[in-house]
């Protein structure tokens, strides 16, 4: 590469590799939050997409796999709808494609069957208030996680109706 000598190219490579590494030592990430890492240690753009390269052939870095396993861990864990997953997965430099691959694999039964447990919870625990507040308070639960209005609204009708309170 006529911008560094052979050696100081090697050295460029070596630590920008072991820059990488380190942050993958710690977990996954996309390759978008590296090349940003190695932006701020001021690593020459060359020499951060020659290693990005080399470690995306070296299967080190797969953004397909990163998407499923966040998009998996979100919507089981946290309950995540699938817009407010996409959007992470958006901050998080992701292309659209594989979003939506990733997305393929919450079915929409399952994300207004989450919208419903949800609900159930929020106002299990919200049982002493009135209940315009319960209903706030769930359906601003269930925006923050991501569900539309629409499916917010179903699934606390089903809550309710399930307490024998709709």
């Amino acid at each position: 590469m006529p911008w560094l000598t052979p050696d100081a190219h090697t050295r460029a490579v070596e630590q920008a590799r072991e820059i990488a590494l380190g942050r993958l030592d710690r977990s996954a990430v996309p390759r978008a939050a590296l090349a940003e890492l190695l932006e701020r240690r001021d690593v020459d753009p060359r020499v951060a997409q020659e290693v990005l390269d080399r470690l995306e052939s070296a299967g080190l870095i797969d953004d397909a796999a990163y998407a499923q396993r966040l998009a998996r861990t979100r919507f089981a864990e946290k309950g995540a709808a699938r817009r407010a997953i996409a959007d992470e997965l958006r901050r998080k430099g992701l292309g659209e494609e594989t979003i939506a691959l990733a997305l393929e694999q919450i079915d929409p039964e399952d994300e207004n069957q989450a919208a419903l447990a949800l609900a159930r919870k929020k106002l299990a625990s919200t049982r002493a208030l009135p209940p315009q507040v319960r209903r706030r308070r769930t359906a601003a639960l269930l925006g923050r996680k991501g569900y539309s209005q629409e499916t917010a609204a179903r699934a606390i009708e089903a809550a309710l109706a399930d307490e024998g309170t709709a």
